[in-house]
Order: structure tokens, then sequence, then C-alpha cells
């Protein structure tokens, strides 16, 4: 169901009813990484976060983890944000 790198792979599901009284799977956030800073990027018009999770992270797929350690939820959140806290690679 989750891609090999996803955050949510290790995470266990469970089932619950939903207000029509389906069964639905629920996936629960994952507990927050800890992550070291590596610095601050300088955001200049038009860069993305994927764009820079790409160049510094080498996946583009890993914005969560800059909107993690910027401690927002949605990645919209940083979208007027003049410094951006990049994370260290991991691994």
């Amino acid at each position: 169901m989750f891609d090999p790198t996803s955050r949510y792979l290790a995470v266990m599901g469970y089932s619950a009813l939903d207000s029509r009284g389906r069964v639905v799977r629920v996936i629960p956030a994952p507990d927050k990484p800890a992550q070291v800073l590596l610095g601050l990027h300088r955001r200049i018009q038009g860069q993305r976060l994927d764009h820079l999770s790409y160049h510094y992270l080498s996946d583009p797929a890993g914005y969560w983890r800059i909107c993690e350690l910027s401690d927002v939820m949605l990645p919209d959140a940083l979208a007027e944000a003049r410094d951006i806290p990049i994370p260290v690679k991991a691994g």
C-alpha cells in the first residue's frame, strides 16, 4: 500500500466504523522523526519544496521532512517562508 521509503510503512493501522457505519482502514500519523538541521535555504521565487527535497535529500517525495522540521502540517504553510530549514540527509 505504501512506497518502501514511506514514513507510514511501519505504522500499524486499525479498522474503525465511519459515520455511515462502514468499516474503514485508519492509518495514524507516525511519530515525528528526530532530525538534525543541515542549515537554512534562502528561497527564491518559483522554488518548490519537492525541488528542494530532491536537491538536498535526493528524494522529491521527502518534502514532508522539511515540513516536519518546520513544524508545519501542510506544505502550503511554507509558501511565503523566506528561509526554509533543511534537514540532514538520512542514511
